[in-house]
Order: structure tokens, then sequence, then C-alpha cells
């Protein structure tokens, strides 16, 4: 293995580790008549399950059977409910500060409990409220104008299905509810930008399968994003094709008039790679032209070559708060929904699955029905 994935996995398991020790600090301060058995408890739990989702992970990557799967959910959840839990440890702190700061000082110790318990207790409504929600798959319709789009194709629709991220957690009954959904629309043309599958060992022809039964006229295409790049690309390239999926690798296809272009992840992370791919197709303002690009990014050169309109993924709107902040951070207001660049209009889905915690909050889990006007 590399230095730097090696880096990268001390570094967030690190991280992991101390959320883990702040909250298990936390815990013991605000309920300060814990048992010493009780302590001990709590502290061998939270220092196994601090080492949980990263050893899962790695499992994930080298099996495919049950018993990885289930550690891999069981690590998964837990993941989601450790982001608000650390949330409810931070505002534990913070509000011992304001009372410790008001007249109500004295009243500091014998109400420090009734704090931990109404915060944590919200903290485990939020996730459950999450891995409910992460389930409710919206369906969005979306009217588009492109110029100069040959009269064929108004009134038609496309479906955009983004981010899936089939492995472990997402398994076929998903994508059998993905496909049903898809099928009950009855769109035209379909459009995969890219985390079709998670990046972990499984049977990819297993759960492309579902997507047999859609029938398109103008067919299904999918371009990588950084999570199947991660797994046995070429086995999933295959498993997609043989599921009816036309896979876009830095290429262009002509449907009707209309110009269906794809861009690799990989590529599309370096400038000089994805300005050399878009120049080589020679697309040009005056043909209409759609582009499967996983992240939001190089909008500059994509308007530049002369594309109508980007469909990504990949933000999933942030997923769950605080990280929708972050994300709106990265990528602005291209991490969701339809915006322009210039002459180029944008769509950012928040996808259909998740990745890590099976949980949404601050965003939905959504398939999008573009209809050209």
């Amino acid at each position: 293995m590399k230095a730097w994935p090696v880096l990268a996995i001390v570094f967030i398991e690190a991280i992991l580790f101390l959320a883990h020790w702040f909250i298990y600090r936390t815990l013991v301060v605000f309920w300060g008549n814990l048992s010493p058995a009780a302590t001990l408890a709590l502290r061998d739990a939270l220092i196994l399950l601090a080492f949980s989702f990263i050893a899962a992970a790695l499992l994930s990557f080298r099996f495919s059977n049950l018993l990885v799967t289930a550690i891999y959910k069981i690590a998964a959840v837990w993941l989601g409910f450790l982001n608000f839990f650390f949330l409810a440890a931070c505002l534990c702190w913070l509000a011992n500060l304001a009372l410790l700061l008001s007249p109500l000082a004295s009243t500091l110790p014998r109400n420090r409990p009734l704090i931990a318990a109404v915060l944590f207790a919200l903290a485990i409504v939020a996730g459950i409220y999450g891995l409910l929600n992460a389930q409710w798959i919206r369906i969005r319709r979306v009217p588009i104008h492109l110029p100069n789009l040959p009269a064929s194709w108004r009134g038609r629709t496309a479906l955009l299905v983004s981010d899936l991220h089939l492995g472990h957690v997402n398994g076929l009954g998903f994508s059998r509810r993905i496909a049903d959904l898809a099928v009950r629309l009855r769109p035209d043309i379909v459009f995969l930008p890219g985390d079709f599958f998670d990046g972990a060992r499984m049977d990819p022809d297993r759960l492309a399968a579902p997507f047999l039964k859609l029938s398109p006229p103008f067919g299904i295409y999918y371009s990588t994003g950084n999570h199947d790049e991660y797994g046995d690309l070429p086995h999933y390239l295959e498993a997609l094709t043989r599921a009816g999926i036309r896979v876009l690798a830095n290429e262009k296809v002509t449907v009707d008039g209309l110009h269906i272009v794809g861009v690799s992840y990989g590529d599309s992370t370096s400038i000089l790679r994805v300005r050399a791919t878009l120049e080589a197709l020679r697309l040009r303002p005056s043909q209409p032209s759609i582009l499967l690009n996983h992240a939001p990014s190089r909008l500059p050169i994509v308007e530049q070559a002369g594309v109508s309109l980007q469909l990504s993924g990949h933000t999933h709107g942030g997923q769950l708060f605080p990280f929708t902040w972050f994300t709106r951070r990265a990528f602005g207001k291209f991490t969701y929904g339809l915006q322009r660049f210039g002459a180029l209009q944008v769509y950012t889905s928040s996808g259909a699955g998740t990745w890590g915690p099976p949980m949404r909050v601050g965003t939905h889990p959504e398939i999008v029905l573009l209809q050209f006007e």
C-alpha cells in the first residue's frame, strides 16, 4: 500500500478517536454519579466503536459476505449517531459555560445530568429521523430549456439518477426500488453521472440487474464517479454494460440531434485532461449537448467548450448537518439544484443513496425528472 492512503487512514482514525474521547469525557463529567463499572463499560464500548468504521470499511474492500455487510451497516449507522452525539457534547459544554456565567451558577452540579440527558436524547431523535429520511426518495420534476434543442426533444423527459452507492448498505433491494421508480416515470432517456457503486467488494452484476427492466427509447448513459473508481472499475463497467447501460468514458454520442458526453471522474480532476477531452470532442454552442460530470467542477472549462447542460452529483447536498455547511463552502450555489454559469446550465443532484451513515438530515434523497421545453 502506498504511503498516502496509510497516512489518510491514520489521520481519519485519530479524528474519530478524539471525537469518541470527547463524548466519553462529557458523559463522565455531566453524569458524575456513574459507578466505576459503568464508567469502565462506557470507556471500553467507545474505544471499540472508535475503530469500528475504519475496520469495517477496510473489510468491505476485501470481502463480500453477510457478516461483513452486517458489520459495515452497524458501523455506518453508529458513525451517523456519532456525528450528533459529538454535537450534543459540544452543546453540553456551551450550556455549562452559559450557566456558569449566569446567576444560576450554583445549580450547575445538579443540572448537568439534565442538560446531558436532553441534548443526547435530541441527538438520538436526529439520528432516527436521518435514518427514516434517507429512505424516503423524492421525485423532483425540473423544466429545462436548452438553446437550439431539436424540436423532436421538446416534451420529452430525461431521468437523472446519481450517487446510488450500491454496496453493503444500499443493496439489491435499494437497486430494485430505484429501477421500479424509473419504470413508473417512463423517461425517454436516463442519465447516471457516477457513484453507481460504493467501491466495496460486491457482485456488481447482481446489483445492476434491476436496471435491465428499464427500456427508455433513447438509452441509459453513465460516467464514473470517485467511488466507482475506488473499486474494481473494469468489473463494474462490464456489469453495467451487461445491464444495458452505455458507459461514456470521455466519449460523445449523438442521440436524435442531442450530444451526450461523459467524462470519467479521474480525468475530470485534472484541468489539463478535462480541457483536452472536451476540445477533442469538438462541441459547439450551436449544437445542444449534455455533459455527465460527476462533480460540479471545472465549470469555466465546460462552458468554454460549448456544453449546454452539465449533470452532476457527488455533493449529496452535504447529506448530514453540519456537513451541509461545509459542502456549501466548497461548492457554493452549485452544491444543489439548477444553476447557471454563464451560458452553461448545471444541475447538481443530492443523489438517491448515501455514503457512510445511511442518514440524511438537512438534505433529502432524490431522483430528478428533467422535462425538456
